[in-house]
């Protein structure tokens, strides 16, 4: 009997099929593939409440998904690496800091992460404070990276380039974004910049026949402004009458200095004892300025330095009602102060 052989076009049109139903095959199985793995990384991840997650520099992305494995996040990171295989681009993770919303899809977290835009974490400095209360914020605050903890605030002067040796009211007061493990002396540099261009501006564009030498001096009267009322609307006629008290060379007699002066030991009340001490700061005893500015001055209290409202008046006191009732002479000045202050007390 014979052997029945298959034709030579006929075996090439079979392999080709088979070729081909093993190609499509294929391809379906790839598609497949990519449709499941698609479909997982739309689905949200295990996370009941704002979080945060650090990709340190050198992470690679297999590092990453066990990362996310390990923090609860995701059950299986299988299909997320074959997603990655499939979405080169969404694999090239980048480091630091970034904040993940509760219940955030996984294809959502991979955009944040290859995007690299971190969290950004903030810190104020508020008018009025001193040098040495911004330093304690910054050590409190648990994404700073702390460099000036064993630093003299003459020695942080000096890494600024400041020329004084005291570096209060170099400072301006704003609130400063940065990233997960930023400086502190970073941050202490943008501020003392920011001040820098503030003063710049305010001393180029100040009224005429102003009593200070340097902008450093207009720096000072601005931090007592700051110190004197926290109502910005005052400051321009606070900074008339210390404007006119040293036109006339009258001494500033200003409670704020001589608290400064006291450091420590002021614990909320100015003695008759220390009104009498002459320290370089006590203006009850001292003529003209303090050696230094007193606190962080704001933008109002910096203007109000350097443009002063027009007036005749010498005196202040408080209402007890956050203003100030302004005299032009001592007499008009001792009623306010019997009317306001001492009937008060």
């Amino acid at each position: 009997m014979k052997k029945k052989f298959l034709s030579l076009p006929l075996l090439i049109r079979r392999t080709l099929m088979t070729l081909t139903l093993s190609v499509l095959l294929s391809i379906l199985a790839i598609v497949v593939v990519i449709f499941i793995s698609d479909m997982k990384v739309q689905q949200q991840l295990n996370i009941k409440q704002s979080e945060f997650i650090t990709i340190k520099p050198g992470t690679s992305f297999n590092a990453f998904t066990k990362q996310l494995v390990n923090k609860g996040w995701l059950q299986d990171r299988l299909w997320l690496r074959i997603y990655a295989k499939f979405n080169p681009k969404n694999s090239h993770i980048k480091s630091g800091t970034y904040q993940v919303e509760a219940n955030i899809r996984t294809v959502d977290l991979l955009n944040l992460v290859v995007s690299g835009k971190e969290h950004q974490f903030s810190i104020t400095f508020i008018e009025g404070s001193t040098f040495k209360q911004v330093l304690a914020l910054l050590a409190e605050h648990q994404h700073v990276t702390h460099q000036l903890a064993n630093l003299t605030p003459a020695a942080i002067a000096k890494k600024l380039l400041i020329a004084q040796d005291n570096p209060e009211g170099w400072l301006f007061p704003d609130t400063y974004a940065f990233t997960q493990d930023t400086a502190d002396i970073s941050i202490i540099k943008r501020a003392y910049e920011k001040m820098q261009s503030a003063l710049d501006i305010q001393w180029n564009n100040r009224a005429a026949d102003l009593p200070y030498k340097s902008p450093y001096q207009a720096l000072i009267m601005a931090s007592i402004i700051e110190k004197e009322s926290g109502r910005h609307t005052e400051h321009p006629r606070i900074a008339s009458v210390f404007v006119n008290r040293l036109n006339k060379r009258m001494r500033l007699q200003t409670d704020p200095t001589v608290i400064y002066g006291l450091g420590e030991r002021y614990q909320g009340d100015i003695t008759y004892a220390h009104l009498r001490e002459k320290t370089a700061y006590n203006t009850y005893k001292i003529k003209g300025l303090p050696p230094t500015p007193i606190a962080l001055p704001g933008a109002q209290a910096l203007q109000a330095a350097l443009n002063p409202e027009l007036s005749n008046y010498l005196y202040f006191v408080s209402n007890g009602a956050g203003e100030h009732i302004f005299s032009t002479n001592l007499a008009d000045h001792n009623r306010a102060v019997t009317k306001y202050q001492r009937n008060k007390k």
